[in-house]
């Protein structure tokens, strides 16, 4: 994995999208972090923040966390969400809205005792 702190925020940012776009939602959530960390007392912390905790969401599916899963990604949706339209390349309404979409149907799986469903990611 890249030395995240090495690189701007604008390079983590980067290397996050292309790591989630490419299902290594692990190393998407760190670069993220990495992002937040060095966005604090911005008006860009939250929405770091909330990619961060996309990527978290898509980990903890991978590893069968549903409650972990439909919880981290509904608050990433929140705060992806608080920025509308596009930002910093991102279509936060489209992202938020299937990470939602996904949020619910792993939480129905869970709370009916079933399997947790397949889902398809966004593109970032």
């Amino acid at each position: 994995m890249e030395d995240f702190d090495s690189f701007t925020l604008e390079r983590n940012h980067e290397l996050g999208v292309g790591h989630f776009n490419a299902g290594r939602f692990f190393p998407a959530h760190e670069a993220w972090e990495t992002s937040w960390k060095q966005a604090k007392g911005t008006a860009d912390a939250e929405f770091f923040k909330g990619l961060s905790q996309l990527g978290a969401g898509y980990v903890h599916l991978q590893r069968a966390n549903a409650h972990g899963a439909f919880t981290l990604l509904r608050r990433a949706a929140r705060r992806i969400a608080a920025y509308p339209g596009e930002h910093r390349g991102v279509d936060t309404e489209a992202v938020s809205g299937a990470a939602l979409a996904d949020a619910d149907a792993v939480e129905r799986a869970y709370r009916d005792g079933r399997p947790i469903p397949e889902v398809t990611p966004p593109h970032i």
